[in-house]
């Protein structure tokens, strides 16, 4: 299964995200974030697995860029610990954080490798999350400040800039329904988290402009997942239309056309307006638009459920990823032309598409099959939304390798790389492989 013919131009790399990969997680003056606090809290994570380690890339960066480099990527996606950098969020900066992300970076280009640079892939630090973390109306100064040094110290090399990863998944389930970091379930909390992450995006994309690095490019990466109703009727229907504009259309619709979903106001029972002054600056005018795509959503009412009173559901017998995600290529074809057609037909890139797939290791191998034909078909609709006027320009694989998903801790697997967790070894899986062998097939 490798008849795929990619674009010369078209990038293709793999992503990750500090906190899942780097551990090191208080080695050379890096501060406490709230995914430390968070995963070390009893009960909030599975089996109470934390990032302390992870795949200890601090420590074996070098090797894993040499494992990109023999795979054949074009670029390599990934965040930055804002804890880090300045342990508290505000100066001071810690000068061994900054000298990590150097050689990292260094490494890369040395290797021919692209970096994409994201500021924030979900870990705050702590003593930001003490004074409100996000619903605190000043953290997008904070957050603009953070930016201003990462261009500082790395835009000399660095020309592709990504400000916010998932926004949606730092305002919904960290402070709305409690899932992720900080873990609050506070409706107020979450407008105005809100808020604040639509302006520490703009903010930085403002003063990127002004930048060392203002020859490059810069964008936000928003996840998206197609949304239908489950039944013809009126209750479901509505209930599609409350998920759309909570999950699809939050933070795209106030960036491209400045105001909030007209289904927010439904959801939290006033209205939501945005003054001129913050308009401005969340309208900020992005050179690309990161997606990650894995699903499409089916929506049902459901009036348990706070606010919303929606309910994502599979449709029975449908394919499903180790998530309990369906697994629906055509998903990614849809959302590609929905942005092309009502969200000024943006420049994007694919910033992460991926499964989760219980793999095992046998004769010191992994058979992902199942993981190569998710990405064959999901690369499919992605060149005909190409053919068909996306300007879609690369496509970033989820994982690199196997790391901390988060709530889920250890027991999840989206790597192209299986990661041994007691030894730390890698172990390149098949869809490694395949990869491999498409990328070489454009020479």
């Amino acid at each position: 299964m490798n008849n795929l013919k990619l674009p010369e131009d078209f990038i293709f790399g793999a992503a990750t995200a500090a906190y899942q990969i780097e551990g090191a997680f208080n080695e050379d003056g890096k501060g406490e974030s709230i995914w430390d606090r968070f995963s070390h809290t009893e009960g909030k994570t599975k089996n109470g697995d934390t990032g302390d380690i992870a795949c200890d890339h601090y420590h074996r960066y070098e090797e894993d860029v040499n494992l990109m480099k023999n795979l054949g990527l074009d670029a390599y996606r990934f965040s930055l610990s804002w804890s880090r950098i300045m342990p508290d969020g505000r100066n001071p900066v810690n000068k061994k954080g900054i000298d990590f992300y150097n050689k990292l970076i260094d490494k890369l280009l040395s290797k021919n490798i692209t970096p994409y640079i994201t500021l924030y892939h979900w870990d705050l630090p702590q003593k930001l999350e003490d004074v409100e973390g996000w619903a605190n109306n000043d953290i997008w100064k904070y957050f603009a400040d953070y930016a201003d040094i990462c261009y500082q110290n790395f835009g000399d090399r660095v020309k592709n800039w990504i400000t916010l990863n998932e926004p949606f998944c730092t305002a919904i389930p960290g402070y709305f329904t409690g899932e992720l970091a900080p873990g609050y379930r506070d409706a107020q909390k979450t407008l105005a988290a809100v808020q604040n992450l639509l302006l520490a995006s703009g903010q930085s994309i403002a003063l990127f402009r002004e930048s060392k690095c203002k020859e490059g490019q810069i964008g936000i990466t928003l996840n998206f997942s197609p949304t239908k109703p489950l039944t013809d009727s009126d209750d479901d229907k509505a209930a599609t239309i409350r998920w759309n504009a909570i999950l699809n259309e939050l933070f795209i619709t106030p960036i491209v056309h400045g105001k909030y979903p007209r289904a927010l106001s439904d959801i939290f029972g006033f209205d939501i307006e945005i003054d001129s002054k913050k308009k401005e600056i969340m309208m900020q005018k992005f050179d690309f638009l990161g997606v990650n795509y894995y699903s499409r959503n089916i929506c049902k009412y459901n009036p348990r459920i706070p606010f919303i009173k929606s309910e994502v559901v599979v449709p029975e017998g449908a394919p499903v990823s180790d998530m309990g995600w369906e697994i629906y290529p055509q998903g990614i074809y849809d959302l590609l032309m929905w942005l092309k057609n009502y969200y000024g037909d943006p420049v994007v890139y694919i910033t992460e598409n991926g499964m989760a797939l219980k793999d095992e290791i046998k004769d010191n191998s992994v058979d992902d099959t199942e993981r190569i034909k998710y990405l064959n078909d999901h690369l499919e609709n992605c060149l005909k939304a190409k053919e068909d006027g996306s300007k879609l320009k690369g496509f970033f694989v989820w994982s690199l390798m196997d790391n901390f998903e988060w709530s889920y801790g250890f027991t999840k697997r989206f790597g192209i790389i299986y990661v041994d967790y007691d030894s730390l070894k890698r172990i390149p899986k098949k869809s490694y492989y395949w990869i491999k062998d498409l990328l070489e097939k454009r020479k």
